[in-house]
């Protein structure tokens, strides 16, 4: 399979994960948004809940890949990730998601 391929599936996780009300930490991630970007975005509601989706998002690949990392310094990859740690990341990606597939599955887009 092509890297970009695990890339835009990494992405695609992210992206569900993200989507509000689908996951149960957007509640929480919308609260802290609210109480850290309510003066930059002068109290836009839509702003803040748009941050706290990319707040989310961003974390789930963020810790996604911290998996993926650990194996790559294990064992000595030093050029591009190979195969191995992007399936590594994808299963973390896709295992953060779990909360929010089943919501995502039952509503829909």
């Amino acid at each position: 399979m092509n890297k970009n391929l695990y890339y835009v599936a990494i992405a695609f996780f992210g992206m569900i994960n993200g989507i509000p009300f689908f996951h149960p930490m957007y509640i929480l991630a919308f609260g802290y948004s609210v109480q850290l970007m309510a003066a930059p975005f002068f109290g836009n509601t839509n702003l803040i809940a748009y941050f706290a989706a990319l707040m989310l998002s961003t974390a789930t690949i963020i810790l996604g890949g911290i998996p993926a990392a650990i194996y790559e310094r294990f064992v000595g990859a030093k050029d591009d990730s190979t195969v191995t740690s992007l399936w590594i990341w994808l299963a973390g990606t896709a295992l953060l998601t779990l909360p929010a597939i089943g919501n995502f599955i039952q509503f829909g887009l």
